[in-house]
């Protein structure tokens, strides 16, 4: 099998999503052993799924985007399409993979656990308070600070094969500062291809799949990834 970008920005997505959402279920899936464990667990868990997956994509000769946010953000920064369809395609299936992993890996815990909610938690964002332009707001916010941050390291030549570790650091600042309103999804792929894996999957007890939110972690991340590519291109970067 050879290292080509569709098969690294699915790899890398694929990792993203495995231990993102990984860590969601080990604190929220009954019985499991990091039952409970909070916040800190969670978003140190999604920094480090993040900084996994732009190495496993790069390494397999994708760009590490894992976004669709992302790749727009830079196809409006340097007005070449022509990546857009195959990088967003493969983050897709890499995510809804993802998701079907985690599936697996706590198949027994599906079923114990009461909580529809949680369930689709773990798969997805939901809002903290359903406000559509607060929620919208939040996420633009959080996707420009993705997207502006992690330019200034993928642009500093110093930072050589360390970038991944600080767009890590990055995720987990955004994380722990900006993430409770919504779950800082960000991301479009991480947040849409997991919600059709909870659909489809035969997950023991689930709920509904909120899809009346649903629009807004695909429309907001993308709004503010074309926010951030403008400002960046008005500083020249």
């Amino acid at each position: 099998m050879s290292q080509t970008p569709f098969m690294g920005e699915l790899l890398g997505t694929l990792i993203l999503v495995l231990l993102g959402d990984g860590v969601v279920a080990n604190v929220l899936l009954k019985g499991s052993k990091g039952e409970s464990s909070g916040w800190m667990v969670i978003t140190a868990g999604w920094a480090f799924a993040v900084m996994c997956g732009v190495f496993v994509s790069q390494k397999f000769g994708g760009a590490g985007h894992l976004n669709p946010a992302v790749t727009i953000a830079m196809a409006v920064k340097s007005s070449d399409w022509s990546n857009v369809l195959s990088f967003i395609s493969a983050q897709m299936v890499g995510g809804f993979l993802g998701a079907c992993l985690v599936w697996l890996t706590y198949l027994p815990h599906w079923g114990i656990t009461e909580d529809k909610g949680a369930k689709l938690g773990i798969f997805c964002t939901a809002p903290a308070i359903r406000n559509t332009t607060a929620n919208i707001i939040s996420e633009v916010i959080g996707t420009m600070v993705l997207v502006i941050v992690s330019s200034t390291f993928y642009s500093n030549p110093e930072n050589s094969g360390l970038t991944p570790v600080l767009v890590g650091f990055l995720i987990w600042s955004i994380g722990l500062s900006l993430g409770g309103p919504t779950g800082y999804a960000l991301n479009p792929a991480r947040d849409l291809a997991p919600r059709l894996a909870h659909a489809i999957l035969p997950i023991a007890g689930k709920g509904g799949n909120d899809w009346n939110y649903a629009w807004i972690p695909i429309v907001a991340p993308i709004v503010g990834g074309v926010l951030a590519a403008l400002f960046l291109s008005g500083f020249g970067m």
